[in-house]
């Protein structure tokens, strides 16, 4: 491994946008909260410079090939994404000056395709009917085929994902609580964001519930229905207390109710994650964080905000 610590990165990215990344605002839902026994609070990812929660393994992943001396100069630094990672490591190569290619599904929002190339990364565009498993073996074969040109960061088996939100956004929510959180609410996509937190909250007392699609043709991106999905090789089902499900149409409707009630653009995983911390909140009381991993922008062209 890297011997990747905050400090370090800290210490890399000193006088570059990338500074900016983490220390994302938490903020109360007052209106979609009200009434209900515990209370819900937003980590509002959209607010990194990259645009979404992606931005902190993203950064990690390529700091730490650059720690272990895999990445010169002259190598291209490739992965497969569904969108947010993409224009994360995009944003952090340009930054760090390597070149990047990216597989990515077709289906992906035409506003995350041009975020991408506006940082002067290269799009290798899958089948859209394959989804982010397409992406995935498009990125190994091409890896496999010249591996003295790529560096393959692989976001979905790669320690330094969890490891950016075991040492940062985990850490960052128990300080902005006051140490009060007593729950955390996120999605599963490549599961960094729910292995990784929990490994810096769990041993401290607060209740980790990851959420899935409920149905494997689900339209909640960046999220993974894992009973039929490429499982990411980072993935632990017991890193997470509670298991829960989530409907598109929940999700959709969420969303919405997230911007005309919070005045909180996000995307429909974001509704998703808090449709599902309200479900949480019903039950039980506490000090609830959910996650909103983006914001809207990148989905406007998208039925969701039709």
């Amino acid at each position: 491994m890297s011997g990747l610590t905050p400090q370090l990165v800290r210490e890399r990215v000193r006088g570059t946008i990338l500074e900016r990344i983490g220390e994302t605002p938490l903020v109360p839902l007052h209106r979609i909260g009200a009434g209900l026994r515990g209370e819900l609070w937003a980590k509002i990812e959209s607010a990194n410079p990259g645009g979404s929660v992606k931005d902190r393994p993203g950064l990690w992943m390529v700091l730490a090939a650059e720690e272990e001396g895999r990445l010169r100069r002259s190598r291209t630094v490739l992965d497969a994404t569904s969108g947010n990672t993409g224009v994360a490591l995009a944003m952090v190569c340009a930054v760090r000056g390597h070149a990047l290619e990216l597989c990515m599904p077709d289906k992906a929002s035409i506003e995350r395709k041009r975020i991408i190339r506006a940082f002067g990364a290269k799009l290798v565009l899958t089948d859209p009917l394959e989804g982010t498993d397409g992406a995935i073996r498009e990125a190994q074969r091409m890896a496999a085929a010249e591996r003295e040109r790529y560096v393959y960061v692989d976001q979905y088996s790669n320690p330094a994902n969890p490891l950016a939100h075991q040492l940062g956004t985990g850490p960052e929510i128990w300080e902005q609580t006051a140490r009060r959180v007593t729950h955390f609410v996120a999605g599963v996509g490549t599961s960094g964001t729910i292995v990784g937190v929990s490994a810096a909250l769990r041993p401290k007392g607060v209740r980790i519930v990851a959420v899935q699609p409920d149905d494997p043709l689900h339209g909640i991106e960046g999220w993974k229905h894992m009973p039929t999905a490429i499982r990411p090789a980072i993935w632990d089902e017991r890193a997470a207390d509670e298991h829960r499900v989530m409907a598109t149409d929940e999700a959709i409707a969420m969303a919405k109710r997230l911007a005309r009630e919070e005045g909180i653009f996000s995307g429909v995983s974001g509704g998703a994650a808090v449709a599902s911390a309200v479900a949480v909140a019903r039950e039980e009381s506490g000090r609830i964080v959910v996650l909103i991993a983006d914001g809207g922008e990148r989905y406007l062209s998208t039925p969701l905000w039709e």
